[in-house]
């Protein structure tokens, strides 16, 4: 395997890892750094889907005293019923319209000027999210009805748009809908397990007969990567909600996608056309 193509997985993955659970669009920046990397062909755009189902066993690996009970209780235990039954609620709404828009929605957005408009339209939303008074009716993600995670499922469903933040759409709309912000971050952790699990597993089968066996050394490094990065962002996202509120990551957001527009329009990077 050619050393630079392990060190674009590299770079890709900790991409990938630092950026799925903060509200500012993993798929977003995989894109915009897959095309710097010209690692933006269709095998690229498959291989930043699958390495996010890595990222997501942080999340198993950091909660997997709570998954443990899940799984032991699911037979008998209501709450862990509940909670199951929760998460496929949730899921729906986005595996459906995934489902049935999602390769033309790769068609026409994932390209950076998309994503760059999509990350400042969403960075706008959660300015305006984060100032509105929040009423909590929901203290811990075991409180969570079965209506509370079927609206959280569908502010997900925004998130088939990149640049537009799979944790975000979740995260701030759990806000909207009254989760307190520890409820509202965790239950878009545990979402992404089946959301990324299913995303991953049928990107790669669809376009299989794009890698070989050779490329096993690709997603070692891109998937490793993926994995203790998000791992260490979940902790500190953790402790960082504890004090704070997401509008610095709305900032972010504009000033990035400030940025990719100012560069598109000067031609100072040639980024993929669209």
């Amino acid at each position: 395997m050619d050393i630079a193509v392990l060190l674009k997985a590299l770079v890709l993955g900790v991409v990938e890892g630092l950026t799925e659970f903060l509200p500012i669009s993993s798929t977003g920046h995989l894109i915009l750094v897959g095309d710097l990397l010209g690692f933006n062909d269709e095998k690229g755009k498959v291989f930043a889907i699958v390495i996010q189902t890595s990222a997501m066993l942080a999340v198993v690996w950091e909660y997997r005293e709570k998954f443990a009970v899940v799984i032991a209780g699911i037979a008998r235990d209501p709450a862990a019923q509940r909670f199951v039954a929760n998460l496929a609620i949730a899921f729906m709404p986005a595996a459906v319209l995934g489902l049935l828009f999602g390769k033309y929605i790769k068609a026409a957005l994932f390209k950076p000027v998309p994503v760059a408009l999509a990350f400042i339209v969403g960075a706008f939303v959660i300015l305006w999210a984060e100032r509105r008074e929040h009423r909590i009716t929901v203290e811990s993600v075991d409180d969570m009805k079965w209506r509370d995670a079927l609206k959280v499922g569908i502010a997900q469903a925004f998130a088939l748009i990149p640049g537009a933040s799979r944790s975000g759409a979740t995260i701030i709309g759990g806000l909207l809908f009254g989760l307190s912000r520890k409820a509202a971050t965790e239950f878009s952790f545990f979402l992404a397990v089946p959301t990324l699990i299913a995303a991953g597993a049928y990107d790669f089968y669809k376009h299989r007969t794009l890698f070989q066996v050779a490329d096993l050394g690709l997603f070692t490094v891109g998937m490793t990567a993926s994995f203790v990065s998000a791992f260490l962002c979940v902790r500190w996202l953790l402790r960082y909600i504890s004090r704070h509120d997401f509008s610095l990551f709305a900032w972010y957001r504009i000033l990035f996608g400030i940025v990719v527009l100012g560069t598109a329009y000067t031609g100072v990077v040639e980024w993929t056309a669209g």
